[in-house]
């Protein structure tokens, strides 16, 4: 995570973009364009999908043309698709953090606007869905309301406009390249917060460059700071995840010296996107053996390069023994910190280590000790079940890791 650069005059106002930043939209451009390739005799390739990131509804409509050669003109692409976006908005997940960011600054009386480069009624739509966002904005410009969507800077300017500052006022964050390239434009500080996996080292253009929202820091930019950080580690809303403890690749206990618990792959892919890279901690059930504390991580371990993203746990015991085969459960509780480079073996250990007693020590805080209760962590047939009994969503990786590990 890039440190801010050095800022003349405090910020007074933030304008936020929406898909990718606040919204998880990419989790529903393969739900939608996967199908109409596959009537249209295409296959749909993942890898190709960042090409979409940051581009306005006709830009990403000429992209598909040109990358799967479809006998259409991008007008009808266009029209054919956006129906179908359409009854899928709703089904848009907020990322990680977004909640978090909109109600501070909603409270602290931050002017905050929301600038993209979809047409203003489709984020109207989107939004409409999330109790509390649109009143939350003193702006909202859509691309369809300036003369050019980002990358030129015409809808931070005219955000900036609305909301009767001056640019140089203004912070913007964005997880694409263009929208950098049109915050700065505008003579703006922009936050890049990259929704692109390992394309951090294209946004020196920005002022900081940060994992997700749960990092960004307010008061770097002398902005009201968040009060929910508590012994270094930060509440979130709980997850589960469990399944059978299966073999990895042998980084865990021979790397790093760090055993790790595992689950298998099957059938939990695209779930794990949903959350953001970083180390968490919570509660870990094994079914005949108890209930432990833990700590994990889910991203690419720089360290080692992944080229999937995965997850992995850690059980702060020392069990002396494998229990491969064992039904593992988790419930992840606080975030701690992002994911993050090592220039070394021994500092990456290190800093494993630390990520450790982090979490010991903040386990035992009522907070996040209540969820040892949790049914989910001891009783399979409980699965799916939160701590005061309500139904809760089950959410599996893709592969349980380490940072580096296995």
């Amino acid at each position: 995570m890039a440190a801010p650069n050095p800022i003349t005059r405090l910020i007074s106002h933030v304008i936020l973009d929406l898909d990718g930043t606040l919204l998880n939209t990419d989790s529903i451009v393969s739900r939608v364009v996967k199908p109409f390739l596959v009537k249209n005799g295409k296959t749909w390739d993942s890898k190709k999908a960042h090409k979409l990131v940051g581009k306005t509804p006709y830009e990403a409509a000429a992209v598909v043309l040109e990358d799967y050669g479809l006998p259409y003109s991008t007008e009808e692409i266009v029209s054919m698709i956006t129906p179908m976006f359409s009854e899928q908005w709703c089904n848009i997940k907020p990322l990680p953090g977004a909640n978090r960011l909109i109600k501070h600054l909603r409270s602290n009386g931050v002017p905050t606007a929301l600038a993209s480069n979809s047409p203003r009624s489709n984020i109207e739509a989107k939004i409409s869905c999330h109790e509390g966002w649109k009143e939350s904005f003193s702006a909202i410009v859509g691309s369809d309301e300036v003369e050019k969507g980002k990358p030129p800077s015409d809808t931070f300017l005219e955000a900036a406009k609305r909301m009767n500052t001056c640019p140089s006022n203004c912070l913007v964050i964005e997880d694409s390249l263009p929208g950098v390239t049109a915050g700065k434009a505008a003579g703006m500080h922009a936050i890049a917060v990259p929704s692109v996996p390992k394309k951090t080292a294209e946004f020196s253009s920005a002022d900081e460059v940060i994992n997700s929202l749960l990092d960004v820091r307010p008061e770097k930019w002398g902005l009201p700071p968040f009060n929910d950080w508590i012994e270094g580690t930060l509440p979130i809303e709980p997850w589960f995840v469990g399944g059978p403890v299966v073999k990895g690749f042998g980084r865990g206990s021979k790397v790093l010296g760090i055993p790790t618990a595992n689950l298998p792959a099957e059938n939990f892919s695209g779930i794990v996107s949903e959350h953001t890279s970083g180390v968490y901690f919570g509660w870990a059930g094994l079914s005949t053996r108890g209930i432990y504390k833990m700590v994990m991580s889910i991203g690419w371990n720089p360290y080692f390069d992944n080229t999937e993203k995965t997850v992995e746990p850690w059980l702060l015991h020392d069990f002396g023994e494998d229990f491969y085969g064992e039904e593992l459960r988790l419930v992840i509780v606080g975030y701690i910190r992002p994911e993050a480079s090592f220039p070394s073996l021994e500092s990456l250990i290190e800093r494993i280590h630390e990520d450790g007693r982090i979490a010991e020590k903040a386990l035992d805080l009522p907070m996040y000790a209540k969820y040892k209760d949790s049914p989910y962590l001891g009783n399979p047939l409980q699965q799916g079940k939160s701590a005061d009994g309500s139904q809760a969503e089950l959410i599996p990786s893709e592969k349980l890791l380490w940072e580096g590990s296995k």
